[in-house]
């Protein structure tokens, strides 16, 4: 049998090939490993948030609502706002007597058996703590919307003028005074809106965002109102 041998140049030609079609494979894979894995010019790294929080996110507010002067259930209402438009029945338990005088009450009083906590009803800064001769130990608080809440005839003391104090916290707790003495262990509260003085019934629960001016007295009577009323019992008399 012959054997076949190439010729060189054949040989060469071959190799040739080979190497071309190796060179080739390398080729594509390494096109395919670039278009499967981006370079790094081609990643985009973000340095900042996502969300911009000034922009983008939504602030809640949420409402505030006044809440009463106390926190246990069992305390009575004693003595209530003077309403120049309520009933009769009602008047009668709005009125003080001190000293052979009939007063009209300019707030609430709040009464228990047993000593009870006192609390602000709003967030506020207590602009002061005093002792009164007729009224007893008197705290106001200060607090947005143009309120000061006035607490009285209370026995003892927790804040002290210039203090910063949370709606709910307690500021003292209930006691005696001279005025209404017959009440026994009670808290006179009062509450003013923009100098004048309201019927803190018409503010609890309330969302004070949403009080008004008019609300600001008493059934819708004005101080001219009043005024006028008195000016005419007067000229009837």
């Amino acid at each position: 049998m012959k054997k076949l041998r190439l010729k060189k140049g054949a040989i060469i030609g071959a190799y040739l090939i080979a190497f071309s079609l190796t060179g080739m494979s390398a080729f594509f894979v390494s096109q395919n490993m670039q278009a499967n894995n981006p370079t790094e010019e081609d990643i985009e790294y973000v340095n900042s948030s996502i969300i911009d929080d000034k922009e983008d996110r939504e602030v809640i507010k949420e409402d505030v609502k006044m809440v009463k002067p106390y926190t246990n259930e069992e305390v009575q209402i004693l003595k209530y706002f003077y309403d120049y438009q309520a009933e009769a029945e009602t008047q009668e338990k709005s009125i003080l007597y001190h000293e052979n005088t009939y007063i009209q009450n300019s707030g609430i009083d709040f009464g228990l058996t047993d000593t009870f906590d006192v609390v602000s009803v709003l967030d506020g800064t207590v602009v002061d703590v005093r002792e009164d001769e007729l009224l007893g130990t008197v705290v106001e608080i200060k607090h947005d919307n143009d309120f000061i809440s006035s607490y009285q005839s209370l026995s003892e003391v927790s804040v002290k003028k210039n203090d910063t104090v949370k709606q709910g916290q307690v500021i003292g707790k209930s006691g005696t005074n001279t005025i209404d003495q017959d009440l026994g262990n009670h808290l006179h509260f009062e509450l003013y809106k923009s100098g004048e003085v309201v019927d803190p019934s018409k503010y609890f629960d309330q969302v004070i965002s949403d009080t008004t001016e008019e609300n600001s007295t008493s059934n819708g009577t004005t101080t001219e109102d009043t005024n006028d009323n008195s000016n005419t019992n007067e000229e009837t008399e």
